[in-house]
């Protein structure tokens, strides 16, 4: 997501930050830079040239530019006019006095219309919502059945598809169905077009009158740049938008829709859509956004997807395996770590999110997801006692291990090699655990002796 922009303008800020003193006409230098790198992600030049201005009027100032690291204090200009580009803190949607709260989304064909509406109802059973979902494209073909198995799929029932009717009248008994069923969100997954014609907006606001939404919530192909804007104004004018969703940012998404939206309708960007998966979708939280974008990482993003993914009681049984300090951590345990990380997502994309990985870092280590695979395979061709036991794994194991997965015998020898220094340091952490404890003054020196003596 934006690596790209976040490259250009990393390169950019860096020539800044490495000034001791930084002049008028070195910022005026910098901020060209960061102006191209703007354009060429498709950004709409109105919304850069104002955003260039209000960084420029700041960096100017007499505390930004006499300033002991004036170079930092330029990033901290630039990030924050970020944040306030991409919408500052958005208001909570607004949710109906009286259940349930209906959600229509809307936009073109090819948008993500329907994942986004299974991605959204798994997203409401997950915090205790009861969702249900509503099929309301009966010209796409197998639109309706493309939702009802991802309903199937992330438990959420489908209350209605379309069998001839209008579909405001589809719509409005959808509502009366949810109301005597409990549901508490009806997602109305609605048709699109090639184009947002006069054919479409018309149907939209027929559906809009029949159950007068809370929320209305354009679905946008996050690839399309600035073109995702005018599309938006169509909508916008059309129905009244609320929100916006946009979809396929874990693809060569160059950032020109959501550094625009905001600036040209003030309609603020709701959620992202970061993969395939039901999981794949994320709230919108302008000031990570703007740390991404500026490479600065997203801890509590990641922890965020951890939360959502991960099997806490499996993590804090892992987590005691490990630092027990009795070398209790095997093999099993290890591949169960691999497997609920693999749960958050590509390790690429999970890197990305730590603060102080770049680009760079990434293309210069080696992340191939592959490899996870192959270390998964290995340890799945070994017996329940081998993986407990891998000191009794000889040659003659070893080779049948790696005629079993598919692997070399010297990536079962590296396998086996890391999981033994891992395993070492762990007991090494695990004795050192007591001595970091808080219990009195004399805590950071025992901190200190007790990690020279481990890493001695």
């Amino acid at each position: 997501m934006f690596e790209r922009l976040g490259d250009r303008l990393d390169g950019a800020l860096k020539k800044l930050r490495q000034r001791g003193v930084i002049t008028e006409k070195m910022l005026d230098e910098g901020l060209r830079e960061v102006r191209r790198a703007l354009l060429e992600a498709d950004v709409n030049f109105r919304v850069v040239r104002d955003f260039l201005a209000k960084v420029k009027e700041r960096a100017l100032g007499e505390d930004v530019l006499k300033s002991v690291r004036p170079g930092d204090q330029i990033v901290k200009v630039v990030h924050d006019e970020l944040v306030a580009l991409l919408g500052e803190a958005a208001p909570e949607e607004s949710e109906a006095s009286v259940p349930p709260t209906v959600v229509m989304l809307v936009g073109l064909q090819g948008s993500g219309k329907t994942t986004t509406a299974a991605k959204l109802g798994r997203r409401l059973a997950h915090e205790g919502r009861r969702p249900g979902l509503v099929a309301c494209d009966p010209y796409r073909p197998a639109a309706p059945e493309q939702l009802e198995a991802l309903a199937a799929r992330i438990g959420v029932p489908l209350l209605a598809r379309p069998s001839g009717e209008d579909m405001a009248e589809l719509a409005r008994g959808a509502l009366d169905e949810a109301r005597r069923s409990g549901v508490t969100h009806l997602l109305l997954d609605m048709a699109g077009r090639l184009q947002a014609d006069e054919e479409l907006l018309e149907e939209l606001r027929r559906v809009k009158a029949a159950v007068e939404p809370q929320q209305v919530l354009l679905v946008a192909d996050g690839m399309t740049g600035q073109e995702a804007v005018r599309i938006a104004e169509g909508f916008h004018g059309a129905v009244g938008l609320t929100g916006v969703v946009l979809t396929k940012m874990d693809g060569d998404a160059r950032g020109g829709a959501a550094l625009s939206i905001y600036s040209v309708l003030g309609v603020p960007i709701r959620f992202v859509g970061t993969g395939e998966r039901p999981e794949d979708l994320a709230v919108f939280d302008p000031e990570r956004m703007a740390g991404r974008i500026l490479q600065m990482g997203d801890i509590v993003g990641l922890v965020e997807r951890a939360q959502q993914t991960i099997d806490l009681g499996e993590t804090e049984r892992l987590q005691k395996k490990m630092l027990g300090g009795k070398g209790e951590f095997d093999l099993a345990d290890f591949l169960t770590s691999i497997q609920q990380i693999q749960k958050m997502g590509p390790l690429k994309g999970l890197l990305k999110m730590m603060p102080g990985v770049d680009a760079r870092m990434l293309d210069q280590a080696d992340v191939d997801p592959r490899r996870v695979k192959h270390l998964e395979a290995i340890i799945l061709s070994m017996t329940p006692e081998e993986r407990r036991r891998p000191e009794i794994l000889n040659g003659s194991r070893r080779a049948r291990i790696a005629k079993g997965s598919g692997r070399p015998v010297h990536e079962v020898n590296r396998l086996l090699k890391q999981f033994r220094e891992m395993r070492k340091m762990m007991k090494q952490m695990g004795k050192l655990m007591p001595r970091m404890m808080p219990g009195g003054p004399g805590d950071l020196a025992r901190l200190g002796k007790g990690l020279g003596r481990g890493l001695g």
